[in-house]
């Protein structure tokens, strides 16, 4: 008789989550859907909102990456004011974006995923976890929250709290850097900078042992999306979007922002709040691609900073193959890279002599009916899309997470782990966890990629006391 494991809740994630195991009657792996229990409606009840409400309103959005949503929200209300924001206010932006990569980057590797890196996906759930990190690795522990501290000090020096600020507004942002801030924050990079690159270290050592999980883990071959920076390197903050098949060949190169609806087409599931993104060329078979840490390594020419892209040569000598790493578990490898190269272009920004001037906001009224902000959150690329009428108020509004890109990736990997690691219907908990695992190498943050559209179908399961 045909069974369904079920792993609820998927553990050491941002949000709430099951995975359903569907096994045929021989006791094979026929199907496994990662289902999303929350939504959150954002796209729903910020309509009839003045548009100057959507930076802070967005924000709320989810309280890991609130500053992801703040700039894609501010940088679509750039559009529909039709503004040129002011430099410096364009550099405080960007410098609030590499805290906002290193705080959350530091999050996902130190305190969610190193327990299973460290301790072995085979440990004692009990001391798995970010207790079982502070007392086997105290080291690790410390500076886990010290990257991700000082991540969160930027945020709140620049916007005035670490969680929810209102600080990026439409036009640029609503006050300046002061001298004092700036020599503060400066003071701790290299410090910082020394337990990032510990920790690579640490990791680049410890991956012989995870060859078995770095077949398990790779899904079947897909594309990957990410902002086009100028010479092909790292961005985050602007540009067009590109996009690579499996083998690195382009099949999107540098298309605008506002015309990211011509390439992505959105799919909703039955059996969850997260909608399905795929290149709409393809379809959504043949059109599941990625974003994030993984996926930006993979596109850039070079990271642009010297200890990183030192780094990144690593990583794909290490990473080699035909075609672009697929496993995720080298997501990992990757936001570890990120976070050096995160410190070091906040250090860059903070010594240019531009950040420290008064004027940081264009003031104009509504003067456009739409408008696009896409930038990199720390999980991927983020889109944000607003429509408005003649009050400009909010009539209409598109939000697309970069979890809810990487979902239809996510759903084949776990699909392809559960038939390796399941034998016989019997799964013991170090094969479960590695099935958990590998979303974790993604970092889904759930709270905000949900949404609702169209119906749904629910299943109601009465579970005898």
């Amino acid at each position: 008789m045909a069974r369904t494991i079920a792993i609820d809740p998927v553990t050491r994630i941002e949000g709430h989550a099951r995975i359903s195991i569907y096994l045929n009657d021989d006791d094979s792996v026929r199907d496994c859907r990662l289902h999303i229990t929350q939504v959150r409606g954002f796209e729903a009840f910020c309509v009839g909102r003045p548009l100057e409400e959507m930076p802070g309103l967005t924000s709320r959005t989810c309280g890991i990456c609130p500053v992801s949503h703040q700039l894609a929200s501010a940088k679509a209300c750039d559009q529909l004011l039709a503004v040129q924001i002011p430099p410096a206010a364009v550099l405080l932006r960007q410098l609030l974006n590499y805290a906002q990569l290193v705080q959350s980057h530091a999050l996902s590797f130190f305190h969610l995923s190193s327990p299973d890196l460290l301790l072995g996906m085979d440990a004692d759930p009990q001391q798995r976890n970010l207790f079982g990190i502070a007392a086997a690795f105290p080291e690790v522990a410390r500076d886990g929250i010290a990257l991700r501290r000082y991540g969160q000090q930027i945020i709140e020096r620049l916007a005035g709290k670490r969680i929810h600020p209102n600080w990026v507004v439409p036009g640029g942002v609503s006050r300046p850097l002061t001298p004092e801030n700036r020599a503060e924050l400066a003071a701790e990079l290299p410090e910082m900078l020394t337990k990032a690159r510990r920790n690579l270290t640490r990791l680049e050592e410890l991956l012989p042992r995870f060859a078995a999980e770095i077949a398990q883990f790779t899904p079947p071959a897909t594309g990957f999306m990410a902002l086009a920076g100028p010479d092909g390197k790292l961005e985050y903050y602007d540009g067009p979007l590109r996009l690579l098949d499996a083998a690195g060949q382009p099949l999107v190169e540098k298309l605008a922002a506002e015309r990211y609806a011509e390439i992505i087409a959105e799919a909703a599931e039955t059996d969850s709040y997260l909608k399905s993104p795929y290149y709409r060329p393809l379809g959504p078979e043949q059109g599941v691609y990625r974003v994030g840490p993984l996926a930006r390594l993979n596109m850039a020419s070079a990271c642009g900073t010297d200890l990183a892209d030192q780094a990144l040569g690593r990583f794909r000598q290490a990473t080699g193959q035909d075609g672009l790493p697929q496993s995720a578990f080298h997501y990992h490898y990757a936001r570890l890279i990120e976070i050096i190269h995160g410190l070091e272009m906040i250090g860059k920004l903070l010594a240019e002599p531009q950040i420290l001037e008064k004027r940081v906001r264009a003031v104009a009224g509504a003067n456009a009916p739409e408008g696009v902000g896409i930038c990199e959150a720390p999980r991927g690329t983020l889109v944000h899309h607003y429509r408005i009428d003649d009050q400009g108020r909010i009539s209409g509004v598109n939000m697309i997470i970069a979890t809810g890109h990487n979902n239809l990736a996510i759903n084949r990997g776990i699909l392809g782990a559960a038939r390796a690691l399941i034998k016989n219907g019997e799964a013991n908990e170090g094969a479960l966890n590695r099935i958990e695992a590998l979303i974790r190498c993604y970092d889904p943050c759930l709270s905000c990629s949900t949404h609702a559209q169209g119906t749904r179908s629910f299943a109601v399961e009465i579970i005898p006391a």
